[in-house]
């Protein structure tokens, strides 16, 4: 699956864990533990969920030692119970504690024997130590437990990876998506330019949690198959993600939202490990999350995995593939004609011939001829290829030609599209950032989603991220020209073909 061995070596009892069962991990420092870690643990368990601890080492040289107290650093530990037992009129907190060895146990307080069981009540003693013999298993005092573990870690299962007889389940949300750089790779909040291009994913927390006001979720995000790409050189991406209250719109929200919003929940920190998850607790709502790359124009695969108490649907935004395209304007007659279009005129009729049109090359002659007084717009002129699209576009009657009356109404379109692009050339450099794309398209009345653009930057994108005029017309005219054709079949499908299997029954009827 990984290529090699070699791939294989190093990694955590977290990842085994997940590659194992499909769930979903959280790590916990127990020195910075939450409040509610012991509510944490019981919930985890009472979800099915598999729960492992261990000892830091400072050096290798104290790996599988033994502490005074029965301890082993640097050793995997089960968590295997979490219980309250109530002692001369006090609740006290236990955690059950299992050595994969099958031996050498703790020999603290609530050890297998100790006194502190003498104050238990003997039903409740016996159904809770079950056997006291040598066995790898032993409970401990949860603050103890805190004292001499450094780490808990929660491998949350999926309701398919579940028994029947499990108390609870989760409610699972899961996507897949890509950073692509030029496109949807924005980096994190600190680079507010481009962090509203990541991928962005609309969360809906409607109902709270059982005996409780708000709702808990764990948040995973994961980045794919970077063991495999290890032999190409490729390590790790320091990955992270935000959390925002949404606002009711479906659109993919822009550059000023987050700039005028803060973030209600992140990730603890961005980090070069494979998944980094966390857990909140949030009031019920709509929240928008944002997963991301800590460095902008870094390339890679992920998988969010959204685990509630709840049912909390969840959505991709910016799916949505469509065009408002208003109808071309009807062109204006000859003696209404602006200063503008008269000098256009002229220009047309010098490079018609008697058909009174022109062919590629001269529609290529005149707009590199006309767009080059134009001292704001600066380029190399205008390609064959681009002036092919225009005539696909603009050519109503199917001659391969323009008429001036066809050209004038993409002039107006033209003079359009150019104050868009005049509106995002925010440095007057004659190009545009490929992550502004989205929103020019919008301006244009197209909506293309993540994959689309991922293609669209990919296809027309330098090396730094920009696009000048040449391949920004290119783009519009070609999108304008797939979703003209994607109305034409649709036209087609409701109306035509109906008509025609009208007459081809009709005809068949006469014969």
């Amino acid at each position: 699956m990984h290529g090699s061995y070699e791939s294989l070596k190093g990694g955590s009892t977290m990842e085994a864990m997940e590659d194992f069962t499909g769930g979903v991990g959280e790590v916990y420092e127990t020195k910075k533990s939450p409040n509610n870690l012991f509510a944490i643990m019981k919930k985890a368990l009472d979800r099915g969920s598999m729960m492992g601890c261990s000892i830091n080492t400072s050096s290798s040289a104290e790996s599988e030692a033994r502490t005074a107290s029965g301890l082993v650093k640097g050793h995997a530990y089960s968590i295997t119970g979490v219980e309250e037992v109530t002692v001369r009129g006090q609740k006290v907190k236990l955690v059950r504690v299992r050595n994969p060895w099958g031996q050498v146990e703790w020999n603290g307080p609530w050890s297998d024997n100790s006194r502190e069981w003498n104050y238990v009540d003997t039903a409740e003693k016996n159904r809770i130590l079950q056997k006291s013999t040598e066995d790898g298993e032993f409970w401990m005092e949860f603050e103890d437990f805190k004292a001499n573990y450094d780490k808990v870690e929660i491998c949350n299962m999926t309701p398919d990876s579940l028994t029947d007889d499990t108390k609870r389940h989760w409610e699972v949300s899961m996507f897949e998506g890509n950073w692509i750089r030029g496109s949807t790779a924005g980096g994190c909040r600190n680079f507010i330019d481009t962090f509203w291009t990541n991928p962005q994913f609309k969360l809906q927390l409607q109902d709270a949690d059982d005996d409780d006001d708000v709702c808990s979720v764990v948040i995973a995000l994961m980045q794919k198959n970077r063991r495999q790409l290890r032999k190409e050189g490729f390590d790790m991406e320091t990955i992270g993600f935000a959390v925002y209250q949404a606002p009711n719109d479906e659109d993919q929200q822009g550059k000023d939202f987050f700039r005028y919003n803060a973030s209600k929940a992140r990730s603890h920190t961005y980090i070069n490990m494979r998944e980094v998850s966390e857990r909140f607790t949030l009031p019920p709502g709509n929240y928008l999350l944002i997963p991301t790359t800590f460095q902008p124009h870094h390339e890679a695969d992920f998988i969010v995995r959204i685990f509630s108490e709840k049912a909390a649907p969840a959505i991709e935004m910016g799916t949505k593939v469509d065009a408002d395209l208003p109808d071309p304007p009807m062109p204006s007659d000859p003696e209404d004609e602006t200063e503008e279009e008269k000098g256009l005129r002229r220009l047309f009729e010098q490079l018609a011939g008697d058909d009174e049109a022109i062919c590629v090359r001269e529609l290529q002659q005149m707009l590199n001829g006309v767009l080059s007084r134009r001292k704001e717009i600066k380029f190399d002129g205008l390609s064959l290829s681009t002036c092919h699209s225009i005539i696909n576009l603009m050519d109503v009657d199917n001659t391969g030609k323009l008429e001036f009356q066809e050209f004038k109404v993409f002039w107006e379109k033209m003079k359009k599209w150019i104050m868009l692009f005049l509106s995002f050339d925010t440095d007057r450099s004659g190009k545009m950032s490929s992550y502004e794309l989205r929103i020019a398209l919008k301006a244009a009345g197209m909506n293309l989603d993540n994959k689309l653009l991922q293609l669209v930057g990919l296809r027309f994108a330098d090396e730094n991220y920009d696009i000048d005029f040449d391949d920004y017309l290119t783009c519009i005219v070609r999108l304008e020209n797939m979703f003209r054709a994607f109305q034409a079949v649709d036209e087609f499908k409701r109306g035509r073909v109906r008509m025609n299997m009208m007459q081809f029954l009709m005809l068949s009827m006469n014969v």
